[in-house]
């Protein structure tokens, strides 16, 4: 399985951890092409480009005109929160509705559950300092890509995307990525947009997850957006197993969501369902 490393040189974060793999291992210098340079360590590509990869849609075929093909996509990022609690997390990437922050307008990235899942359970594993919040976000922003594509990031405001410590940290997670092609895969629906049931869920069980619908992408949507939202995030993910965060809603939608769901052929899956981790 080879990956593709991106590197914001505006994001700090981004800039750091690729510092860190580069003192972490050898990399060969590959080159420059159409402002974006290139390296290589075993299976694993680096592409540093000058500006933010948020708005830098097809990075995965920039990569191929350099004569790059990867199997997956991993963008190293900040993370920006108006709390300012400090966090290291994984997200996938689309938008269901709007635009604003790059990407397609309602168009799903593919998202690399397994790969996704492996790094979160190492991030909540290798992260030693406490307070620091350890978990997924749910699906969010651009650039479009074609290749599956999760971000890594470190939040949440300028007093912590410097912290060299969570660089290396992250960057180890990187380097030690194994992930579980094997365990079944769930779309995420429910919640809020640190999606702490679906953190949990992957922390603890032999369970991958790929995108998630957070309660603030449903909310005042009818039948019919939902259905559109929740078939976008099946299809993108390859599954068709819908994993609820029943307790985040109130009864009467959480009995129409699920019936949604179910009346659309998609499996609905409880924790109890899936093998616990050791």
């Amino acid at each position: 399985m080879s990956r593709l490393l991106i590197c914001s040189e505006p994001d700090l974060p981004s800039v750091n951890m690729r510092a860190a793999l580069m003192g972490m291992h050898r990399w060969e210098d590959l080159g420059e092409s159409g402002g974006a340079r290139f390296c290589v360590c075993g299976d694993t590509y680096m592409m540093s480009i000058d500006d933010m990869h948020i708005r830098h849609d097809d990075l995965d075929r920039q990569a191929e005109d350099f004569g790059i093909v990867v199997d997956d996509v991993i963008v190293m990022s900040k993370h920006s929160a108006k709390s300012g609690k400090p966090a290291l997390t994984a997200h996938p990437i689309g938008n269901y509705h709007e635009n604003e922050f790059g990407g397609r307008e309602g168009t799903l990235v593919r998202p690399s559950p397994a790969l996704m899942s492996d790094a979160l359970r190492r991030i909540v594993s290798y992260n030693d300092v406490e307070d620091v919040q350890t978990c997924f976000e749910v699906t969010h922003h651009g650039p479009w890509l074609e290749k599956p594509t999760f971000y890594i990031e470190i939040g949440s405001d300028e007093s912590h995307w410097g912290d060299l410590h969570s660089a290396e940290i992250l960057a180890r997670v990187i380097s030690d990525l194994e992930p579980q092609d094997d365990y079944p895969v769930v779309v995420g629906v429910g919640g809020g947009h640190y999606a702490p049931r679906f953190t949990d869920l992957v922390v603890s069980h032999k369970v991958n997850i790929g995108h998630m619908i957070p309660n603030y992408q449903i909310e005042g949507r009818d039948d019919e957006d939902f259905l559109r939202m929740l078939g976008d995030a099946c299809a993108s993910t390859g599954t068709d197993q819908v994993y609820i965060h029943r307790k985040s809603m109130k009864k009467p939608e959480e009995h129409r969501i699920t019936d949604l769901i179910r009346s659309a052929g998609y499996d609905t899956p409880k924790s109890a369902d899936f093998e616990v981790l050791q």
